[in-house]
């Protein structure tokens, strides 16, 4: 239905309406004369008034300033730049709905997406605590923003100005935000925060280090990575050690195996595979950032059934000629449909696909079931509290004829 001029939302109105449903993004969905608007800070089912911050010729964008009726599940928020900060989402909503709404996400994105039905197959979706059971003070790694003042900060939802901080709630407190946040920082710099398992420190600025080891030391179930601290590992401290262990428990190893870890950063899992599989057993790692190939090839020196290929998984992935098992754990955007062809050809009895965001994963998934295989395990994990981030870990194996 098209709206006339007067119908139509304006940037800086207010009005009043009912919050609906959870949507993938950290918004909630709401409908005021027939046209969708996507409300940050809400909560379903609340009576609320919202301010429209954007406006396009289908959505709009809008903040909740004010509560009419709350939902039993808000909270007060414990951070003082809720509402300013882009860095968080769900600050105002108590732990144990956040994960019932991650959950209602994954499952909205399977259906909307895949076409995937989870309840149908058996799947009753939960999205696990992991410690710290407040969600607080998980972050291991940080990316802050430099304002024009030379203070740091995060953009604002949808924004491109700084907010200025001197703590963050989500940082590891072996960060010491507040000494940070303290100093003057050039207005064009990045200021880049690694905290390792061991305890080291590194700080960055706009990829030069300025204090701290150049290369930091993270131990995961006996295994010893020292990496650069600009390559990728996962940023929730306890998020190594609870993917390993359930990638571990969902391969299904055996020791002569010949496994296929792709998007495979420093080696976090590859690692752990090798003390899984014989002499006999084979890991190829293919990884395009060139830092997390350098600290890879560290990493798995003198390993003889260790081969690491350097390039774009799509080119990479034809040199591999047998796999019984493929693990991925890709970016953002998922692997697509190129690399799930190539990964089909290689006919493995198992693969586990590690997802940091549940459409791309839906969208792979579809592309699994339609060549043949079947999803056997989906779990998920709380490894981004406050934020409306999603750890989903999937398992996929020939389906019987």
């Amino acid at each position: 239905m098209e709206l006339n001029a007067q119908e139509r939302l304006k940037v800086g109105e207010v009005i009043e309406l009912q919050i609906g449903p959870i949507a993938h993004g950290g918004h909630f969905v709401a409908r005021h004369n027939g046209q969708v608007i996507f409300v940050r800070h809400g909560i379903t089912n609340e009576l609320v008034k919202i301010k429209i911050t954007a406006v396009s010729s289908k959505i709009a964008h809008a903040d909740v300033i004010e509560v009419l009726t709350a939902a039993p599940s808000r909270v007060v928020a414990p951070c003082k730049y809720v509402g300013r900060c882009g860095g968080c989402d769900f600050q105002h909503i108590n732990l144990q709905t956040q994960r019932e709404l991650k959950a209602e996400i994954i499952n909205e994105q399977f259906m909307r997406i895949g076409k995937i039905d989870l309840a149908q197959l058996g799947f009753d979706l939960k999205v696990f605590e992991v410690d710290p059971a407040d969600g607080l003070h998980w972050r291991t790694r940080m990316d802050f923003a430099v304002s024009p003042a030379g203070k740091i900060g995060f953009y604002g939802a949808r924004s491109n100005e700084v907010v200025e901080i001197q703590e963050c709630l989500i940082a590891d407190e072996r960060m010491n935000v507040s000494d940070l946040a303290s100093r003057s920082w050039k207005s064009d710099a990045r200021v880049e925060v690694a905290v390792s398992s061991t305890s080291e420190v590194s700080v960055m600025r706009s990829g030069r280090s300025i204090s701290g080891p150049t290369q930091i030391v993270e131990q995961v179930g006996g295994n010893s990575f020292k990496i650069s601290p600009e390559a990728f590992w996962q940023s929730h401290k306890m998020a190594p050690t609870t993917l390993v262990k359930v990638v571990l428990a969902q391969l299904g190893i055996k020791k002569n195996d010949h496994l296929c870890d792709l998007y495979s950063g420093v080696g976090l899992f590859a690692a752990a595979i090798l003390n899984e599989i014989s002499d006999q057993g084979f890991i190829t790692l293919i990884e395009s950032d060139k830092t997390a190939i350098a600290d890879a090839r560290k990493v798995f020196m003198n390993k003889q059934n260790v081969k690491i290929l350097q390039g774009l998984v799509a080119q990479q992935l034809p040199i591999v000629k047998r796999a019984d098992l493929i693990l991925l754990d890709p970016p953002r955007t998922g692997a697509g449909e190129v690399v799930i062809k190539q990964i089909i050809k290689l006919k493995p009895r198992k693969i586990v696909y590690v997802a940091c965001d549940p459409a791309a994963l839906a969208r792979d998934a579809k592309f699994l079931l339609d060549s043949g295989y079947k999803l056997d395990h989906i779990s998920a994990y709380d490894l981004f509290p406050m934020t409306q981030h999603i750890e989903c870990v999937a398992g996929f194996s020939p389906a019987k004829d």
